[in-house]
């Protein structure tokens, strides 16, 4: 019988705890008297992110079922303590930091620790206690000194998971590459369940589960990611800097616009919103207030690179054309924006002031034209920034008459690798070449793909500023340093198959004042071929939980 994911989770979540309780030289603060946990809490595991010289965020949720229908993870309506602790060694001999922080139900007792006061530069982990139970130990870093330009920095970038499409292998992958920096570009969770089968005789079918629409369903469904094992690897190795998509909410949302008509659609925002909060690493800056969320942010590391987290759903005005690609009208129209006139302003700004080597925009949805039509009639996505051309040409003219030495662009959502050069206009192959722009596949979004070649997408041949497409899964991999980026496109032949190898697909090199992409790496090996198109047809009747 096949053992399903959601009890292989299970006994995989019991042994971490084991091992981090038998390492715990922790004590809990007397609480006043009442039913004890006699369960782990710790189950959605542990994470940092928005990393600062002098510190970083904490987080962690308690729950002893994480998919309990009221979403508050099966704990009781009262407070807890929770203590924390930060050392500079894995065996917490020397503890550098330390205090107790409250989760309560009205927060799905989810945590947020600001920590301040460390050195810049610095690897730190990191651990929570309570109700005599110890959670795994995290690893997390500080950011290099203002003014000072370290050696290197090894960045990953990933989106698009969808629990019930396959096994989040390649976020296992990821915490073993190790990286200093994890960027997770959107589209988290998704809002709705869909579920592969076979029906009778053997045809394939997709079933579309109930979709989360109040604030119990989307703590629920961070849940039940967050109870995946290979995603707490990979919340627990790195720092992460998060911006959500439009999954997170609802497919294809635009600032108070549902993709379809909607009652309630405002109550669901918010909702949807102090989930997010609650379930991410993020500074308490970040916090709702109603339908309003704080995302876009800028964090420096040293002066060898600047991030610019954007939010391209908060503030965009609605697609033009009901969505799809088109040729349409309003994407060229000048007044309209993906990012909203107050975060435009901010962001050129950046551009202005940055001293860094790299400029790295992390956002969601294509940036580069991506022409769908061989033909003379220009077919684009509205979804993406060519709906919204004039939006982009200011964000591009901004880093180009500010000077900006590298502009890389960093996006998700397409389920699939990419690499662009940028251009002040596409429509004219001399234009010169301004930024790079790298694309991330999804961790498991639309199954298993295909290992296709690095340049055999047929838009490739009418977009020759696209350098590169691969349908497989995985994430992408960055080393940056003061005379390059160079980038990995790691993939994983299969999601369906349960811990699957990883491999570099694709690399390409960025040097420093020149910018494009150099391909330097293109790996198709044959048994990641083969494995790849013997899974393709396999179907994998996940288990997912309430839905």
């Amino acid at each position: 019988m096949e053992t399903s994911r959601r009890s292989v989770l299970k006994a995989g979540l019991a042994s971490t705890a084991a091992v981090a309780g038998l390492t715990s030289t922790l004590t809990t603060p007397t609480t006043a008297a009442a039913t004890p946990v006699r369960q782990d809490p710790f189950t959605l595991g542990v994470a940092s992110g928005d990393p600062w010289p002098d510190g970083f965020v904490l987080w962690t949720r308690l729950a002893v079922d994480p998919v309990a229908d009221d979403g508050l993870g099966g704990m009781p309506s009262r407070a807890y303590a929770v203590q924390w602790q930060v050392a500079t060694d894995e065996r917490f001999h020397h503890v550098v930091r330390s205090g107790v922080a409250v989760a309560r139900p009205e927060h799905a007792h989810s945590v947020h620790v600001t920590v301040q006061g460390l050195h810049p530069g610095h690897e730190y982990y990191y651990r929570f206690r309570a109700e005599g139970h110890v959670s795994r130990i995290g690893r997390t870093l500080t950011a290099p000194a203002r003014g000072t330009t370290p050696r290197e920095l090894a960045m990953s970038f990933v989106s698009c998971s969808q629990f019930e499409h396959g096994w989040f292998t390649a976020y296992r992958r990821l915490a073993q590459d190790r990286p200093d920096l994890v960027l997770h570009l959107g589209d988290y969770q998704y809002e709705y369940t869909k579920n592969t089968y076979v029906a009778p005789g053997g045809n394939v079918r997709d079933h579309d589960g109930p979709e989360t629409t109040d604030l119990a369903s989307y703590r629920q469904r961070h849940a039940q990611y967050k109870s995946d094992e290979d995603l707490q690897a990979a919340h627990a190795v790195a720092p992460w800097l998060v911006v959500w998509d439009d999954h997170e909410l609802d497919n294809n949302w635009a600032d108070e616009t549902p993709e379809k008509p909607e009652d309630g659609f405002l109550a669901r925002r918010a909702a949807a919103f102090q989930a997010y909060y609650e379930n991410m690493p993020l500074r308490a800056s970040s916090k709702p207030r109603g339908i309003d969320m704080q995302l876009y942010r800028r964090v420096k590391w040293g002066e060898l690179a600047t991030f610019h987290m954007l939010d391209t759903r908060q503030y965009r005005d609605d697609q033009g054309c009901d969505d799809g690609y088109k040729d349409c009208p309003a994407a060229v129209d000048p007044k309209r924006s993906i990012t909203g006139a107050r975060q435009e302003k901010w962001l050129i700004d950046g551009f202005r002031r940055s001293e860094a080597r790299w400029d790295i925009l992390g956002q969601q949805v294509f940036f580069a034209q991506r022409d769908n039509n061989e033909g003379p009639l220009k077919l684009t996505s509205m979804d993406a920034w060519d709906g919204y051309v004039a939006s982009r040409a200011r964000i591009t003219k901004g880093w180009v008459d500010a000077r900006v030495r590298n502009a890389v662009v960093l996006t998700g959502d397409v389920h699939a690798h990419w690499a662009s050069d940028l251009k002040p206009d596409y429509d004219d192959p001399t234009s010169a070449t301004v930024g790079s722009e790298l694309i991330c596949s999804s961790i498991t979004t639309g199954g298993d793909g295909a290992d296709s070649g690095t340049t055999a997408h047929p838009w490739l041949k009418w977009n020759p500023h696209l350098k590169f497409q691969n349908n497989l899964r995985g994430y992408v991999n960055t080393t940056i340093t003061r005379d390059s980026l160079v980038a990995d496109f790691r993939t994983v032949p299969s999601v369906r198959t349960k811990d699957a190898e990883v491999f570099t697909r694709a690399q390409f090199t960025i040097e420093d004042r020149h910018p494009g992409l150099n391909l330097t790496a293109d790996n198709p090996p044959a048994a990641a071929r083969t494995l790849a198109a013997s899974t393709a047809n396999d179907t994998v009747a996940w288990e997912t939980a309430r839905p």
